[in-house]
């Protein structure tokens, strides 16, 4: 190769350098900044996700409590409803009256509706199968008191869930800065070769390095900037 040849080729060489040495900076910079977006997200949604979390298991307590508290409503309910059935076979009508009185306030005033359609629920079993059935018995019954508590656990347990994605993600985007960094090395330095052949192989090797980092960056999902409200 002439001296003229070789001479253009160096010149051309250098630009193309030059503009791969701008483009990969940019894209380590873009990769630094999801990466920090996301190492943000990830935080907030462990924070959120376990705040959720606790926020669930002060709701399972506070349902377990009702629940008990419901139970023993039921159980003053029945224990009335023996009273009554004694009383009306021993035609005792004003002790019938006093204790019909106590029950009624007992079922508007203390007992849920829920509870008080569990309650006819176990009234038509009992009735039905001749033993007695448990309104805590009726499917899903229990379960509701729950529901709230439930749908909070999940809420908190998906958050997380997304944290340790975005975490992922974010890993991802800091490995792609590290093969950046190998591409700006290897970018830096081909100048210092002589042979053309050497400078050529580590131009190829940086070109596909930095194929490679941004293909492995475009499947993290782009997070938009949001800008805080004035």
């Amino acid at each position: 190769m002439s001296e003229e040849k070789r001479d253009r080729f160096d010149h051309v060489f250098e630009i193309c350098v030059a503009c791969l040495l701008g483009i990969t900076a940019l894209l380590t910079a873009y990769a630094s900044w999801q990466s920090s977006l996301y190492g943000g997200n990830q935080s907030t949604n462990y924070t959120e996700g376990s705040a959720a979390v606790a926020e669930g298991n002060s709701m399972y307590n506070e349902s377990a409590q009702l629940l008990s508290e419901d139970m023993g409503i039921f159980n003053s309910i029945n224990s009335l409803r023996i009273d009554l059935t004694f009383a009306e076979q021993n035609n005792d009508e004003a002790e019938a009256a006093r204790v019909q009185w106590k029950l009624d306030e007992l079922l508007q005033n203390s007992a849920s509706d829920e509870l008080v359609e569990a309650i006819a629920w176990s009234d038509e079993q009992t009735e039905a199968t001749g033993e007695f059935v448990s309104p805590f018995a009726k499917e899903g019954f229990t379960e509701s008191y729950f529901t709230e508590a439930q749908a909070k656990y999940e809420e908190g347990y998906a958050q997380i869930e997304q944290g340790k994605n975005d975490n992922a993600r974010g890993d991802v985007l800091g490995l792609t800065t590290v093969i950046y960094a190998v591409v700006l090395f290897l970018l830096g330095i081909i100048t210092s070769f002589k042979n053309q052949k050497v400078k050529l192989a580590v131009g190829i090797l940086s070109v596909a390095a930095l194929i490679f980092a941004v293909i492995f960056m475009l499947r993290v999902p782009y997070i938009p900037l949001t800008w805080p409200s004035l």
